[in-house]
């Protein structure tokens, strides 16, 4: 099922599309097929067939959906990952499950996006997440923060995400601004428009909150900003 499209660019991100549904497969390759950044290399019905074209292709990112037949898009991304260790696997899924979010993001899932996003956002999303930027649709951050409390979810948390002071925040007004920015899912580019700095300066923000908190990822630190700051 394999159907390469014309590279518009020798830079273009290359993309492998895994959903079930033909219509929304080809639909999604076509959307994508606007963005000069971005190039699909191949398509796969189900997660055996990703697993053959993954070794083959070697896409940049792999778009997958989580209600495949066989086997789950979830349960699938180890093995992709193992079959070509540079993809990123971002999960594009109609799923607002926290279950299948916190098992998609430890199972090592670079981000999770529901598949009411928009065209725009995805393509900026799918490059995010070559950068090994984590993407979370915002409308889900609430499920992630629930995920990743200590009594219910899946994943591993370190205790210091949230610092044991509780009424005092480590970070300073302009870093509670940035993390605030994070916490909806916004790049260091918008992060920058946004509070009208320099770029530069968002990543030296971000360096800092990372430190501070005790955090080793964007993910982790937008969990604290959802609990903590108000």
């Amino acid at each position: 099922m394999n159907s390469p499209s014309p590279a518009p660019s020798a830079a273009a991100l290359t993309l492998l599309v895994v959903d079930d549904h033909t219509l929304f497969r080809r639909g999604l390759i076509a959307l994508l097929g606007q963005y000069p950044g971005l190039r699909v290399v191949g398509e796969a019905g189900d997660a055996a067939e990703a697993l053959r074209l993954v070794p083959v292709l070697r896409p940049q990112v792999i778009l997958l959906d989580n209600h495949l037949p066989g086997v789950r898009g979830v349960d699938a991304i180890q093995g992709l990952r193992e079959a070509s260790p540079a993809s990123r696997v971002l999960m594009l899924t109609v799923s607002e499950d926290g279950q299948d979010l916190a098992q998609a993001l430890r199972n090592g899932a670079q981000g999770y996006l529901l598949k009411t996003i928009e065209g725009d956002l995805l393509a900026d999303a799918i490059h995010r997440a070559a950068r090994g930027e984590p993407v979370v649709s915002v409308e889900l951050m609430g499920k992630l923060v629930a995920a990743l409390q200590p009594q219910g979810g899946p994943l591993e948390v370190h205790e210091d995400v949230v610092p044991p002071e509780e009424d005092a925040s480590p970070l300073s007004p302009r870093e509670e601004e940035v993390l605030r920015e994070i916490a909806r899912g916004a790049s260091n580019k918008e992060i920058a428009r946004t509070l009208d700095i320099a770029e530069t300066t968002v990543k030296i923000h971000v360096q800092h909150i990372l430190r501070k908190l005790g955090v080793s990822s964007r993910v982790q630190a937008a969990v604290y900003a959802t609990d903590r700051l108000r």
